[in-house]
């Protein structure tokens, strides 16, 4: 068995991609927290690997070249983990092209529009309507696209389970607290429950789940995450 990947993560909708990843994958992982609320992202140890500062990031110490190989951003993790084991990436460019197709589209669009409708729903220290409306009603247009696609094929990319797939899940978990009815929407209710009932998703979600966020955050967390102390903390 190869040596384990270093994995530097947090319980957010971007570290469950990897976790379920590397679950599905059966590659060896060791799970190091990185408390993104109390300011461990801006560690020189951490911006060595993630330079963005964000989580996840990782160090496989088998990279493809026989040497470590240190990756920040989930999408290229997740690109890089189905490469080095043939698995959740077809083969085929066609069934290739579709899998990074969809991949795109969470990156582009469900991650970016769902992660501000998170933040200004429940995280915002005052209530903005128009930001509000702004992004509830992006994250509904998406959610329609994605139970369009599901009304067409089992899987985002097409009949089988990818990567795509896995990057897609996590974002939809709290479909309630981003103003959505899932239930409304048949196909993505189809696939959302499928996914969620594979034993690596459920083993995947449980990484650091001792950690999961129950309390709002603390006006230190607030500065850390979303004031000016990320900023300091990068000067």
């Amino acid at each position: 068995m190869s040596a384990p990947i270093d994995l530097y993560t947090w319980p957010t909708p971007n570290g469950h991609k990897i976790h379920i990843a590397l679950e599905e994958l059966e590659l060896p992982y060791v799970a190091h927290a990185i408390d993104i609320g109390a300011g461990d992202q801006f560690q020189p140890a951490f911006l060595k690997i993630s330079p963005n500062n964000k989580i996840p990031a990782m160090v496989d110490p088998d990279g493809p070249d026989g040497k470590p190989m240190a990756l920040m951003e989930s999408g290229a993790m997740l690109l890089y983990l189905a490469e080095k084991t043939g698995k959740l990436m077809p083969a085929d460019q066609r069934g290739r092209m579709a899998v990074l197709e969809w991949l795109m589209f969470q990156m582009g669009g469900v991650g970016p529009m769902l992660g501000q409708n998170h933040h200004f729903r429940n995280y915002a220290p005052e209530q903005l309507p128009y930001a509000i409306k702004r992004y509830t009603d992006e994250t509904t247009r998406l959610y329609k696209v994605l139970d369009a696609r599901l009304g067409e094929s089992a899987y985002l990319a097409g009949a089988d389970y990818s990567i795509a797939d896995i990057a897609t899940w996590p974002w939809l978990r709290y479909w309630d607290k981003q103003g959505q009815d899932l239930p409304a929407h048949r196909n993505l209710q189809r696939w959302f429950d499928a996914i969620a009932a594979r034993p690596a998703v459920i083993r995947g979600l449980q990484v650091l789940a001792d950690r999961s966020r129950t309390k709002p955050f603390t006006e230190q967390e607030r500065e850390i995450l979303f004031g000016a102390g990320q900023l300091d903390r990068r000067s």
